[in-house]
């Protein structure tokens, strides 16, 4: 089993990047061949300041070490130090089709109404560099949230249409849904899933943020009516987002938990999991502090990865250009 992971350069990850993607990354790392490339040049499909976009590179490579991702074993790399990821994209795209990329949910909502005219053509071909991102390596499998399933769904189609003009070349991709912890939801609002997006920091809980801002977003966070502490995402959803939490963190089944707290209510439940938040991610914080102070470590980090990368990326690239029929592919 091959996987591809891309994650954006932020700067910000979330206890919802952690507990619902990045650990299972960690584990998976031991019994798949894994790639995990952070996305700068999906990044520029918003304006960004050149030097915030090299410090949240790093940064988000250092987060990823961090939590337990090993160099040594997984692939770590820049999307824009392996070159074949631009030029794939190109020749996928002259595949795609206008109407399914404007069927995207991401580009229907980015650029509608007056933004339409100021909407790059970046953000409109976001969904074929994707689809390259995944196809260069020949993955057989990528771990999506929902937001992502449209996108995969185009880079399976495109795979198909590739295969079926020009003759069986790439792996149709499956997807990979997280169980437990696949949608960790927002403090303040537990109908939306937690983003790294949301204006108010009160939204999520950063894995860079001190102790005391995480004890106090924990205290603020929104609960439901009543005192038990129960799992019931129709009736109790806050409570359960945070029941879900807990048991993540502190890696103890949710039964265990409802016997605790019951019906004690919410003030020494929510303390109690804002020190379990706080020794949880005492760690990470740790090692990241740890390797932000060598950053030569993690360029040589990210320089080998995509050296690591391109060895699979440029016979890819080399097949689908002979296949195609441009010359000197080889």
């Amino acid at each position: 089993m091959k996987v591809f992971s891309g994650v954006q350069p932020s700067g910000i990850l979330t206890i919802g990047n952690y507990l619902g993607a990045i650990r299972h990354f960690v584990r998976l790392q031991d019994s798949a061949e894994c790639l995990f490339c952070i996305v700068d040049l999906h990044a520029l499909t918003v304006p960004r300041d050149p030097e915030d976009l090299r410090r949240d590179t790093r940064t988000v490579a250092n987060l990823y070490m961090a939590c337990g991702l090993r160099p040594e074993r997984s692939i770590l790399f820049a999307q824009s130090h392996v070159h074949e990821h631009a030029e794939l994209s190109w020749l996928m795209g002259c595949l795609a089709r206008l109407g399914e990329l404007r069927r995207m949910t991401q580009f229907k909502d980015k650029s509608h109404g007056a933004q339409e005219d100021v909407a790059g053509f970046g953000l409109f071909a976001y969904p074929v560099l994707m689809a390259a991102d995944i196809l260069l390596y020949k993955a057989s499998h990528v771990p999506v949230g929902d937001d992502q399933r449209q996108h995969l769904e185009l880079t399976r189609d495109l795979a198909q249409r590739f295969n079926a003009r020009f003759g069986e070349t790439f792996p149709v991709p499956e997807a990979m849904i997280a169980g437990v912890g696949a949608r960790i939801m927002g403090l303040d609002d537990p109908t939306r899933k937690m983003s790294k997006s949301e204006p108010n920091p009160g939204h999520y809980i950063s894995l860079l943020d001190p102790p005391e801002a995480i004890r106090d977003k924990v205290k603020r966070a929104v609960t439901d009516s009543g005192r038990d502490v129960r799992l019931d995402w129709e009736g109790k959803p806050a409570v359960s987002n945070l029941l879900e939490i807990f048991s993540l963190i502190a890696d103890e089944p949710v039964p265990s938990l409802e016997a605790r707290y019951g019906r004690q209510g919410y003030a020494r439940f929510k303390r109690e999991l804002g020190e379990a938040l706080v020794a949880g991610l005492a760690p990470i914080q740790a090692r990241f502090a740890e390797l932000v102070a060598d950053p030569s470590y993690t360029d040589r980090v990210l320089r080998e990865g995509a050296e690591r990368a391109r060895v699979q990326a440029v016979p890819t690239l080399n097949e689908v250009k002979e296949r195609m029929g441009l010359l000197g592919a080889r």
